[in-house]
């Protein structure tokens, strides 16, 4: 193998990605705002839900309920007529509206159990799941609150002192970036080594590699290096201008230490978007086989779930999955602060597991050759 020829086909890799506008707009697009979508809109939080109340009773127990629910978690109720509900519900309008009926405050100092009723829209259904015990809640404790005529808190058995470490004011939002961060860098990796080798058999350019003096490891080293080159930038930029900069989440660990361990994965990676192209043949056979592939290794791998949830078989299964070791390392040292004493056996993994696809790859890339 010649460093001089796989230089400059990598450099023509590069020049061919430049002249392709949709991945490059996959990669901006990824790395930027994709990443401050993913902190901003985590599905599990409620915020500002919009929630309508119908209040037929016009007392103060009914004002105090009316009054509970304020930002962030509902927008400012709407009070609305009791006609009015169901048109709102169905326009989408609101997501929970709540009906107090007539006489609720007379029932409740009467010792009777008075019916709240609580439509919630549950094709909103992160909303739904979440709000309606969030509403029930709040109902319960404003109800008690008028009955005993004063806000008592209950002193409990024991005093619970939480300290919450890594991420002391619980923003989900510090974990949705940085996640996204971890599965982006996994996916154009994939995406973007497979669609630079279909594009040279889709424009026929492969015959013209076949007959320069170079070999097929000098062709797969060029894709592998020069793909993972781009990857490796962005997810640099995308770390210290998007996710330190522009979402100010702080990072823990050493940056360069992470990034070291991106090159590793990297190489694995795109090993694996060599194959799965040598697989497919055409672009369109390549996105339906990156469902089948991606969608498990980006659910599995402990980036959205804790591997600890799952079943043992499904972890020891994963162990094999280059992310799932790089998911963790990258958790370890930008959340933890880790050092290199900590991570080095999911290196030693990524190191095992890029080489075992680099010789599938390479085997499955000279018959792809022939």
């Amino acid at each position: 193998m010649r460093l001089a020829n796989v230089f400059d086909l990598g450099v023509k890799e590069l020049r061919g990605l430049g002249r392709d506008p949709m991945l490059l707009g996959l990669v901006v697009y990824a790395f930027t705002l994709s990443i401050y979508t993913e902190s901003h809109a985590l599905p599990e939080t409620l915020n500002r839900a919009a929630i309508a109340i119908v209040d037929e009773d016009q007392s103060p127990a009914s004002s105090r309920i009316v009054t509970a629910f304020y930002p962030p978690f509902f927008t400012p109720p709407k009070l609305i007529l009791q006609p009015e509900m169901d048109k709102r519900m169905d326009a989408g309008l609101d997501t929970f509206a709540l009906d107090i009926p007539p006489n609720f405050q007379r029932d409740l100092l009467a010792g009777r159990s008075p019916t709240i009723q609580l439509n919630i829209d549950a094709t909103r259904m992160s909303q739904a799941f979440t709000g309606g015990g969030y509403v029930q809640s709040i109902v319960s404790g404003e109800v008690t609150g008028f009955l005993d005529r004063h806000r008592a808190s209950e002193n409990p058995p024991v005093d619970l002192a939480l300290r919450a470490r890594f991420n002391p004011d619980l923003d989900k939002g510090w974990f949705g970036a940085i996640s996204d961060v971890i599965l982006s860098i996994t996916m154009l990796s994939i995406v973007l080594t497979g669609a630079a080798l279909i594009r040279e058999r889709e424009h026929g350019t492969v015959e013209h590699l076949l007959v320069m003096p170079v070999t097929a490891v000098e062709i797969m080293v060029s894709k592998i290096w020069s793909m993972g080159l781009v990857v490796l930038v962005a997810s640099a930029v995308s770390i210290v201008f998007v996710v330190e900069w522009l979402l100010a989440v702080p990072i823990q660990g050493s940056v360069a230490l992470f990034l070291a361990a991106t090159a590793v994965h990297l190489f694995a990676t795109t090993c694996m978007g060599v194959f799965l192209a040598t697989v497919a043949g055409t672009m369109p056979q390549f996105g339906l086989l990156l469902m089948l592939v991606l969608l498990p290794l980006q659910l599995l791998s402990g980036a959205t779930t804790p591997r600890e949830s799952m079943p043992e078989i499904i972890q020891t299964l994963m162990l094999a999955a280059p992310n799932t070791h790089f998911v963790i390392l990258a958790q370890s040292i930008l959340f933890r602060g880790a050092g290199i004493d900590v991570v080095w056996p999911q290196f030693a993994a990524l190191i095992m597991i890029g080489s075992i696809l680099f010789v599938l790859a390479l085997r499955r890339f000279r018959a792809f050759l022939r």
